[in-house]
C-alpha cells in the first residue's frame, strides 16, 4: 500500500522534510457552534497527513480563523500566518477540506498558488494531492478557486433575492429610529415614551418654522434640549439614549422616511470602489428617493405625512447655495439685508457680498460675474447700508396698516413657543424625577445586610438626585430668561401646564428624600421654605442619607 501511495502521489522525501499545515476554518461563529461535525471532519485531516508520511509532531493545525469569512484575507490571521510560513520555506504540504476553506476570492487563492509553486509546496484536499508546479494540477486548482468564488456569489444572490421579496411585502424587520418601536405583534408603532414623541414633534415643528437644519440645531442647543437616539451597535434590543443636538442628528431625523410612516428598503447601496474610513466594510452611498427599490407609503403611523417629508427634502436641497440652479440657499449670518437675493441692475446676475472696514462691519454688494468668467473688471459695487435702509423703509410703510395685527400675531407666536418649551421642560423634569424614584426603589429592594450591592445602589441614587437638582436649576434659569410670563401660561392649563411650576429645585429633591425617611420632619414640612432649608444643609441631604443607612444597617447601634 505504501508503494502504491508513493507511485500515485507527488509526495517526496524533500516534502516530508518540511512541516505539514492543516488549515481549519468555518465562516461564522454560528457554524462553529451548530455544525461541529464539519469542524471535526477538518481536524481529522491530521490522519490524512500522517498517511502521507508526516510524523504527527511535524503536523501543525492552524485554526485561528474559525468563525471568519473567507471572502477576504483581511482579519484572517490564520491565513496570513500560513502565507508567511510558505514564504519562509517551512511548509511542505498545505491540507484543507476543499479550496473554499482556504479562500473565497481569486486574488487570495492565486496568491497562495503562486507562492506554493515558487517554493515547491503541495496542496491537498479530501480527495487528492495537487502539485502547483504541474500544469494540469495548476489548471485544476485554478478552476477550483473560480468555482469557490462563484459558489459564494450564487449564495449571496439567493439570499439577497429572498430578502428583497420579503421587504417588498413589508415583512423584513429593519432597524427603527428612536421614535418608533416594534410591538408584541411585530407591527411598527410610535414610541410609547411621551417625551420622545414630544421632542420629535417639536423638532419637525421648528424645522417647519425655521426651514434650516442648523437653525433647529441652534434652537435645541440654546434651549438645552437633547435628542433621542437609538444606537445600533451591539446585539438587540437597542435602548434609546439622549444625546446633544448636532447637525448630523437633526438631518438623520429629517431625512428618515420612517418618521413619515413609510417602509423603505434600499436607502443606501455599496460603492463599486472605496472603503469607509476606519472600517473594513465597503463604502456606501445614498440612493435617490425615486430609485428606492421598495417604498411602501403609510405602512405604519408616523410623525409627519409623506407630502411634508418630500417638502422637507426639497427644502434641504434648496438650502444649498446654487444660483445657477435657481437655489438661493438658506439665509446666512451677517448684517446685509439682501444677501443672496440682490440682483445686479447692469447685467442681471446675482450679486455677491463682502465686508469692508477696519473691523469688517460694513457690507458691500458686489458683482464679480465678468471678473470671474472673462477676467474683466468688476461690474459694480454698492454699499449695503444705504440700500438696506431704503428697503426697510419701504417694508415698514407697506406693513404700517397691519402693524397692530402683526404685533398681536408676534406676541402669540412668542407665547406658543414659550408654551412648547415649557412642555418640553415639564417632560424632561418628569423623566429625571422618575429616574430618581426608580433608583430609590432599587435601593429599597436590596437586603440591608448586602452592603456590597447597597453601596453601589446608594451612589446611583445620589447621582440621580444630583441630576434632578441640576435640571431644576437649569429650568429656573430658563424661566427667568423668558420675556413671557410662563406662570400664566401654565395656569391656563395648556399643554405645558405643570403642577410643579414655581417650586424651587431644592423642594423637588427634598420631596424625593422625605418620602424615604420619617425622621427630621422639620426639614420636610409643607409650610417650610425649601430654598432656606437647602441653604442650611448640603443639597443632597447627606444627614438624611446617613440616617437611612443606619436604619438599614445590620447593627443600628454602630451608628449611634
Amino acid at each position: 500500500m505504501n508503494m502504491l501511495l508513493n507511485l500515485e502521489s507527488p509526495v517526496t522525501t524533500a516534502h516530508r522534510a518540511k512541516l505539514a499545515y492543516i488549515y481549519v476554518r468555518q465562516s461564522t461563529s454560528g457554524q462553529v457552534r451548530q455544525h461541529q461535525e464539519s469542524t471535526e471532519l477538518q481536524y481529522r485531516l491530521v490522519d490524512r497527513a500522517a498517511a502521507f508520511g508526516w510524523p504527527r509532531e511535524r503536523i501543525e493545525v492552524i485554526d485561528d480563523d474559525l468563525g471568519k469569512s473567507g471572502t477576504s484575507s483581511d482579519g484572517r490571521g490564520g491565513f496570513q500566518r500560513l502565507i508567511a510560513e510558505i514564504g519562509l520555506g517551512k511548509a511542505g504540504l498545505v491540507l484543507s477540506l476543499d479550496a473554499s476553506r482556504l479562500a473565497r476570492n481569486n486574488h487570495d487563492w492565486h496568491q497562495l498558488l503562486e507562492l506554493c509553486s515558487l517554493f515547491g509546496v503541495l496542496i491537498a484536499d479530501g480527495e487528492r494531492v495537487y502539485d502547483p508546479c504541474a500544469y494540469h494540477d495548476r489548471l485544476l486548482l485554478g478552476l477550483s478557486g473560480i468555482m469557490s468564488e462563484a459558489e459564494l456569489h450564487q449564495i449571496k444572490l439567493r439570499l439577497h433575492q429572498g430578502e428583497r421579496q420579503k421587504a417588498a411585502r413589508g415583512e423584513l424587520k429593519l432597524p427603527l429610529p428612536a421614535g418608533l418601536v416594534y410591538g408584541r405583534d411585530g407591527r411598527i408603532a410610535l414610541n410609547p415614551d411621551e417625551e420622545v414623541q414630544a421632542r420629535l414633534l417639536h423638532l419637525f415643528a421648528k424645522f417647519r418654522e425655521l426651514c434650516s437644519a442648523k437653525a433647529v440645531m441652534r434652537h435645541f442647543q440654546q434651549a438645552n434640549l437633547l435628542l433621542p437616539v437609538r444606537p445600533l451597535a451591539g446585539p438587540s434590543p437597542h435602548d434609546v439614549v439622549w444625546q446633544p443636538a448636532s447637525s448630523a442628528r437633526i438631518l438623520q431625523v429629517l431625512k428618515n422616511p420612517a418618521y413619515a410612516g413609510a417602509y423603505v428598503y434600499g436607502r443606501r447601496r455599496r460603492r463599486p470602489i472605496g472603503r469607509r474610513s476606519g472600517s473594513q466594510g465597503p463604502a456606501t452611498e445614498a440612493v435617490a428617493i425615486q430609485d428606492w427599490p421598495v417604498c411602501l407609503k403609510d405602512a405604519f403611523p408616523g410623525y409627519i405625512g409623506w407630502e411634508e417629508f418630500m417638502a422637507n427634502q426639497q427644502r434641504l436641497a434648496d438650502n444649498l447655495n446654487r444660483y445657477d440652479a435657481h437655489r438661493q440657499g438658506v439665509p446666512r449670518r451677517g448684517n446685509a439685508l439682501l444677501q443672496g437675493i440682490a440682483v445686479c441692475g447692469r447685467c442681471g446676475r446675482r450679486m455677491g457680498l463682502h465686508y469692508s472696514g477696519p473691523h469688517g462691519n460694513y457690507p458691500v454688494y458686489v458683482c464679480r460675474a465678468d471678473q470671474h468668467q472673462h477676467g474683466g473688471p468688476r461690474c459694480q459695487e454698492v454699499r449695503a447700508l444705504g440700500v438696506d435702509v431704503a428697503i426697510e423703509r419701504l417694508l415698514l410703510e407697506a406693513l404700517t396698516p397691519d402693524r397692530l395685527a402683526l404685533a398681536i400675531a408676534a406676541l402669540g407666536e412668542l407665547e406658543n413657543e414659550a408654551r412648547a418649551l415649557e412642555h418640553q421642560w415639564s417632560l424632561k423634569r418628569e423623566r429625571a424625577r422618575y429616574e430618581a424614584e426608580r433608583a430609590r426603589r432599587q435601593y429599597d429592594a436590596v437586603e440591608p445586610e448586602n452592603r456590597l450591592v447597597a453601596r453601589s445602589l446608594e451612589r446611583v441614587w445620589e447621582d440621580k438626585l444630583r441630576q434632578v437638582e441640576q435640571i431644576e436649576i437649569e429650568y429656573e434659569s430658563w424661566r427667568r430668561q423668558q420675556p413671557v410670563s410662563l406662570a400664566g401660561i401654565a395656569g391656563r392649563g395648556g399643554p405645558g401646564a405643570d403642577p410643579l411650576v414655581g417650586r424651587g429645585s431644592s423642594q423637588v429633591v427634598e420631596r424625593g428624600k422625605c418620602g424615604r425617611a420619617e425622621a427630621d420632619p422639620q426639614a420636610c414640612h409643607e409650610g417650610g421654605d425649601p430654598r432656606s432649608a437647602a441653604s442650611e444643609r448640603p443639597s443632597l441631604d447627606q444627614d438624611r442619607m446617613a440616617d437611612w443607612r443606619c436604619q438599614r444597617a445590620p447593627d443600628p447601634t454602630q451608628c449611634e
